[in-house]
């Protein structure tokens, strides 16, 4: 058996089994392969997502293009009370993805329904091959896996020497009243040839006047979306919006 330390985490190997444990004991990585016979078996690498805060939790790995394909049982349970163990409820990869899409990019899903505020859970997503097994073990919290879906409905219109970007929040996400949402707009353009961006916000709101943009030029917008108290990270960028800024008349 070797160790060895890196950072603020620690790094164990023992045989057939990788432990990542970071400082703090928040997060949790185990990976374990045990096989028979054979090549390597694929383990299956796990993301979970909270997209509604806190009700809509989903954890996502990639299929595998072993043949045959593997069975899947995902597990979950509180950190410290193993006795909670619960079935998860899986998600196959939907029967009318394109044909020409491969197999490794086709995710596997598991709901995990009704989980508790501030409380550290394990999930174990292990794949049952005919020659062994492969097993990942995350642990996490649900404050640190919030991560909405984009915002819709990004509108762009012109009005005197202004524009006025506007957006609708996320169709997912329940309980805007309760857990509201804040926003960031990204703008970017093309100056001489080199690209530019930047960022605005957060807002609260779900419309914004921007004034001083430069007539003539072409402009590309998106918004994202955070929940209010800074719980996990940002949805990813909305479709983008491009509009050119008209030249007002003197």
């Amino acid at each position: 058996m070797t160790t060895g330390t890196s950072g603020s985490g620690w790094i164990l190997w023992i045989t057939g089994i990788l432990l990542v444990c970071a400082a703090g004991g928040r997060a949790l990585e185990l990976l374990r392969a045990t096989e028979t016979a054979g090549s390597p078996l694929s383990t299956p690498m796990v993301h979970c997502r909270c997209a509604s805060y806190p009700n809509v939790t989903l954890c996502s790995w990639p299929g595998t293009p072993h043949v045959p394909p593997p069975r899947y049982i995902a597990t979950y349970s509180e950190r410290h009370n193993q006795s909670s163990t619960k079935q998860c409820h899986l998600i196959p990869p939907s029967s009318s993805a394109s044909a020409a899409s491969s197999t490794s990019q086709q995710l596997w899903h598991c709901q995990l329904p009704s989980l508790k505020l501030l409380t550290d859970y394990i999930i174990n997503v292990t794949a049952v091959y005919s020659g062994g097994s492969s097993s990942h073990l995350a642990s996490f919290m649900l404050e640190d896996i919030v991560k909405p879906d984009p915002p819709v409905h990004l509108r762009v219109s012109q009005q005197s020497k202004s524009l006025f970007v506007s957006w609708s929040p996320p169709p997912t996400w329940d309980n805007l009243d309760i857990f509201p949402l804040k926003y960031q707009i990204l703008h970017q353009w093309e100056h001489r040839g080199t690209p530019k961006s930047f960022k605005l916000g957060p807002f609260e709101s779900t419309h914004m006047e921007l004034k001083g943009l430069t007539p003539g030029r072409r402009y590309l917008f998106r918004v994202c979306a955070k929940e209010l108290l800074d719980l996990g990270e940002c949805s990813t960028w909305s479709s983008a919006v491009q509009v050119t800024i008209a030249k007002t008349r003197p």
